[in-house]
């Protein structure tokens, strides 16, 4: 490839480089050592340590062609390459292109001149159309030549950055290069003739962390496949280790968990990750997750300021964060001051204190914000001021301060209250008041101490309110964390949830969406709708407003409409109860937008059909209790009880084993910080019942205690009736246990694990999610191994490796394909066999790699019609079992299995007649023929089996699930069925038979008994066709048939390229036999069977062993290299 000219000191470099070509202006040379025998002694060794240690492509590749001008001892390189044949196509492009345009130069500056400018021009040409978007363009093109020359992967692996690094060989490190790409993490290394070649996909790293230990400062621990590697001594490690972190989790998202990687547009195109995007899109993940923003918002701008605290007097230094519709600012000095402000809520943006570079932001709210010392304040002024005119649509300025407004007040856009909402029809009509309002009303003449202290919290709120402001745009400090500590008012609680979870935002941004969508999901029919209608009655149902109609068809509409608006979530359980507490202090509408924020941005992948968040934060919860609560670890030899024990409290905020008076104050501090109030107030909860939990002798007796702790939890502040109140109702009852109040709780959680940071927890999320989804793998290849073990005589090492290789086919299927439907092939709500599937073309590759019989010259037949036949729902897929049981008949079946195999695949469903587009191509089929061979239906005595078993196969119902009901049913059947008798085959007619003689012509080519094979192939033919010739004689004596043998009978002295000729003839010659008579013969499998026991070379050829490790360390080595030829 062309390089950017750099100077070059022939003196020096004629010690690691041999001339091999020159002219007058230029010199090819190639690399010491290379091409030579031995690698050119000593000399050759240290050239090759060099180029792995130094970072130069020019003296990487073997060959390199400088520029030189008469009587200067400066040359300059111009091109590198791999091969011979790559520099010798640059060398002849200058002799033909440049070498006759330089003689009319006058001087030597203007020949090097021309020769330099004609290079970069070629470069920038070859730039337009490559992805390679870094930094550095030039040196990135030197690191992406090396690496596609290491390690060989497809040309679509799109190198994403490369980095300098050791790699750990036991206790000696090794100087080499670390490649972070798409699909794998690699690493190569040459030193003293000691080559180590590293190739690690992401798919497989369970573990990714940094560690440091005596011997290594500082090192990122890289776990695959229970194999530990080390990296280390990187110029930054923490840059190096954040884009590892990111390309592991796109990858597992991608290949494992596409339930939520659809729903992520950005990262379904491989080839347009860049390490660029990759930063920026992790800044922007952090500021839409700490700001409680919606998830397509994408951080444009940071500047580091001051802004002013009117409250407090003082300024604060934090950094101010804009996005395309926020601006955002988080203090860094320790005051805990955050505040956000909508471009829609902005009237003014003007320059104040020049001297000071300050920026003044007017809201609707009559708030000024006034930040100083902003780096170029003035073009910061002006794209505020553009970005506020292009947000001042019409559904913005509709949309003001939508939770200025308290719970109680009713909305102008809607005018029923609760006595309409009785006379109308509940099913259909928003609610537009919180269910609590409406069963529990303050009474304002007659209060209680418990009153009074409410209008006590009311009043501190109301203060705050204005000092800071109120709405959107309210200063946020320590004093609001300590007041939703204390437990937000019942009257303000809905107003404030909705602030704090960032739902106001969602609900500004979409007015009118939630109507609509009620009217949408309505009356619709599906498995999440049924699962609904189940749970309504179950969710709260010992408080007032859901034993009546008003409160379970709020709770129905809003269940519904959330399944019909996200159905890869659909409903799951736990959803139900939070909603209702939801309802109970927020509008209809509010607790819609309130449970989008809760499932798709706090608590995300919590409500799918793996809960595979909630699995995360339990992980990391556990790596709290190691921390903090360590003497409970050591006393807890099983770590899992904590995880069994505490998914409840992750999936419905504590509120389904605390009093519902007590639960919404957890509610309270979980919409203000997030799951670092749920972490550490289970770490509170534990430590509360410490010395309990050390006496106990099992966990049966560790959740009683922690159930009748939570018992014991009240909230004696809470204002609700004694009715309604669940703590209130225990008292009596557990009288022994002592009363703790939730309030107290929740402070002595806040204040002992304090030093739990927002940013610490979603590190551990991000480590703890690839273990999390490599665990459940884990536990599904264990199931499915269990199961196959059982069909199979493979042991369980080979069955293992068999099956690790089967879903590393369908992952390279999907690594280089932008929205690959091989994709959909994997689906993690099926049952354990079919999770993971392969399709025809997935199949032939590991039929290649793995099939005995894959030296045959019609393998790819072979495969197809193996394909077909164990395809038997007709779906174009098959799973593991089927995939184990049919090479398990190639390599440990019986004599008769394997020509009860090789007999099925000659007749439908599996044999179709397969001839390839492409004559020069052989028996090699194409994708696309194959495909197109494999959905080919075939009309059959087969038919009535397949459309039974398309009966029998479990139909999908709702938005994706499987009636398990129907797979159980099937299983039952194939337990019940009983071994195949070979009566029931059907009897294989003249064109199969052909196919099938032609077969096993093609196995024997090549063993060492193959002339004997042959001859005896030759005389089963003549002898069946003589059989079947005097069978058709005896029962039509009257009509003799023209016999068959003179046309198909192979003479055994004939060589083999004549007996390839005879068998084509016979093909024809068959067919036009078949159009001239009416009769056509066929053979039974038992007439093939016995005529084939009679010859001793077929039986040994059949029950010849085949050792499959040395096919699946084959296979290992070229499961990749196939992919890349392909």
């Amino acid at each position: 490839m062309w390089l950017k000219p750099e100077e070059v000191l022939l003196k020096n470099a004629l010690k690691l480089w041999v001339q091999e070509r020159s002219n007058q202006y230029f010199v090819l040379q190639r690399r010491r050592g290379y091409g030579e025998e031995g690698g050119g002694g000593l000399a050759g060794l240290l050239v090759g340590t060099l180029d792995a240690v130094l970072d130069s492509t020019s003296k990487v590749a073997p060959f390199r062609i400088l520029h030189q001008t008469p009587d200067s001892q400066v040359y300059w390189s111009i091109a590198c390459g791999s091969s011979r044949e790559e520099i010798t196509e640059h060398w002849d492009w200058l002799e033909h292109n440049v070498m006759k345009t330089l003689s009319v130069f006058d001087s030597n500056e203007d020949i090097t001149s021309f020769v330099q400018g004609k290079i970069r021009g070629l470069i920038a040409e070859e730039g337009k159309g490559s992805f390679v978007k870094e930094d550095d363009p030039e040196k990135f093109r030197e690191g992406l030549m090396k690496f596609e020359k290491c390690f060989g992967l497809p040309e679509q692996e799109k190198l994403v950055t490369y980095y300098s690094c050791s790699y750990w060989k036991g206790r000696v490190p090794c100087q080499g290069w670390l490649y972070l790409s798409t699909n794998f993490l690699s690493f190569y290394s040459f030193l003293l003739g000691a080559e180590i070649k590293l190739t690690i996909s992401w798919d497989e790293i369970s573990k990714l962390e940094k560690t440091s230990n005596v011997i290594l400062t500082e090192s990122i621990h890289v776990c695959s496949r229970g194999e530990d590697h080390y990296f280390s001594m990187f110029l930054h490690i923490s840059e190096t280790f954040l884009l590892m972190e990111q390309l592991a989790n796109y990858a597992v998202r991608r290949l494992f968990d596409k339930e939520t990687f659809e729903n992520d547009l950005v990262l379904h195109d491989p080839l347009q990750i860049t390490k660029r995007g990759l930063e920026s899109r992790a800044h922007s993940e952090q500021f839409s997750a700490f700001f409680r923003l919606p998830k397509e918002e994408t951080l444009k701008e940071v500047h580091e300021c001051f802004l002013w605290v009117p409250f407090s007097h003082y300024n604060t230094h934090g950094k101010m964060c804009i996005s395309e519709n926020y601006i955002c600012f988080a203090s860094q000095d320790g005051s805990l001051c955050s505040v956000i402000i909508p471009l829609r809520e902005v009237t003014g943006v003007d320059k104040t204190d020049p001297a000071n570079r300050g920026v003044s932001i007017s809201t609707k709210g009559k708030t000024a914000f006034r930040f100083t010392e902003v780096r170029d304040f003035e073009q910061l002024v002006a794209k505020l001021r553009m970005k506020c005119n292009a947000t001042s649509s019409p559904q913005h300025i509709i949309n003001t301060e939508v939770a200025a407004s308290s719970a109680s007040d009713s909305p102008k856009d809607f005018d029923a209250g609760p006595s309409k909402m009785g006379q109308r029809d509940n099913s259909k009509t928003v609610s537009t008041e919180a269910l609590m309002t409406v069963y529990h009303p303050q009474d304002a003449e007659n209060l209680d101490s418990k009153m009074l202290k409410e209008k006590m919290k009311e009043q501190s709120w109301n203060i705050l309110f204005v000092e800071r402001g109120h709405g959107v745009s309210m200063f946020r400090t320590k004093k609001t964390r300590d007041l939703v500590v204390r437990g937000i008012p019942e009257a303000l609680r809905g107003e404030l949830w909705l602030l704090f979870s960032g739902a106001v935002n969602d609900m500004a941004s979409n007015p009118g969406y939630y109507t609509e969508l009620v009217e949408k999901s309505l009356g619709t029919c599906t498995l999440a709708t049924d699962e609904i209608e189940r749970d309504l009655r179950r969710s709260l149902p010992e408080h007032p407003a859901f034993q009546s109609d008003t409160g379970i068809s709020a709770l129905r509409r809003v269940l519904t409409a959330y399944a019909y608006r996200n159905p890869q979530i659909g409903y799951c359980q736990a959803m139900n109860i939070l909603t209702s507490v939801l309802l109970l202090y927020a509008k209809e509408e509010e607790a819609f937008w309130l449970l989008v924020a809760v499932c798709e941005r706090m608590l995300p992948d919590y409500f799918n059909r793996r809960i595979i968040g909630a699995l995360v934060d339990q992980a990391v919860f556990e790596e709290l209790i190691r921390v903090h609560l360590p003497q409970l670890t050591d006393h807890m030899m099983d770590m899992t009880f904590f995880s069994s024990v505490s998914l409840s409290w992750f999936l419905t905020l504590f509120i389904s084993v605390l009093p519902i008076e007590s639960a919404v104050n957890v509610v309270d501090c979980f919409f203000y910080d997030g799951i670092k109030a749920i972490l550490q107030l289970g770490l509170a909860v534990l430590e509360y019942n410490m010395e309990k939990l050390l006496t106990c002798k099992d966990d049966a007796e560790a959740v009683t205690v922690l159930n009748r702790f939570f018992d014991s939890v009240t909230n004696k502040d809470s204002p609700l009736p004694p009715a309604v109140q669940q703590g209130s109702n225990l008292s009596d009852t557990k009288s022994d246990h002592p009363k703790v109040d939730i309030t107290d709780l929740i402070r002595e959680a806040n204040e002992r694990y304090d030093d739990i940071r927002y940013e610490d927890v979603e590190s551990m999320r991000c480590r703890n999610r690839l273990y999390v989804i490599q665990t459940l793998e884990a536990t599904t290849k264990q199931n499915v191994l269990r199961v196959v073990s059982q069909d199979v005589k493979f042991s369980p090492s080979d069955l293992e490796e068999l099956y690790e290789l089967f879903k590393k086919e369908h992952f390279l299927s999907c690594y280089w394909i932008v929205n690959s439907p091989v994709l959909q092939h994997h689906d993690a709500s099926l049952p354990y066999l079919d999770q993971y599937r392969i399709d025809c073309q997935q199949f032939r590759v590991l039929c290649h790699l793995l099939s005995p019989w894959s030296h045959c010259a019609n393998r790819d037949s072979l495969a197809l019609w193996t394909f077909r036949l164990l395809d038997e729902s007709s779906d174009c897929l098959i799973n593991f079992k089927q995939f184990a049981c049919v090479l398990d008949t190639m390599y440990n079946g019986s004599f008769t299995d394997k020509l009860k195999l090789l007999f099925k695949l000659h007749i439908p469903p599996a044999f179709t007649e397969v001839e390839s587009l492409s004559p020069s191509k052989g028996g090699d089929l194409s994708k696309e023929e194959l495909i197109h061979f494999s959905q080919l239906s075939v009309s059959s005595v087969g038919d009535s089996l397949e459309s039974d078993s398309l009966k029998s196969s479990p139909e999908k119902v709702g938005k994706g699930k499987v009636d398990i009901q129907a797979y159980l049913k099937q299983w039952q059947d194939e337990l019940l069925k009983k071994e195949e008798n070979i009566k029931d085959l059907p009897r294989m007619n003249q064109s199969q038979f052909i196919q099938f003689s032609k077969t096993l012509y093609n196995l024997f080519h090549g063993d060492p008994e193959e002339e004997l094979l042959y001859r005896a192939i030759a005389v089963v033919t003549s002898l069946l066709l003589k059989m079947e010739e005097v069978g058709r004689r005896l029962q039509s004596p009257t009509s003799p048939v023209k016999s068959p043998v003179a046309v198909v009978e192979v003479p055994a002295e004939i060589p083999r390229k004549a007996q390839e000729e005879s068998s084509s003839e016979q093909t024809e010659g068959s067919r036009a036999q078949s159009l001239r008579g009416n009769h056509e013969w066929s053979f039974a499998f038992e007439q093939i069977l016995a005529s084939l026991l009679n010859e001793p070379a077929f039986v040994r050829f059949f029950e010849k062993p085949h050792d499959i490790k040395v096919k699946i360390e084959s296979a290992k080595n070229l499961q990749l290299k196939a992919r890349t030829r392909m």
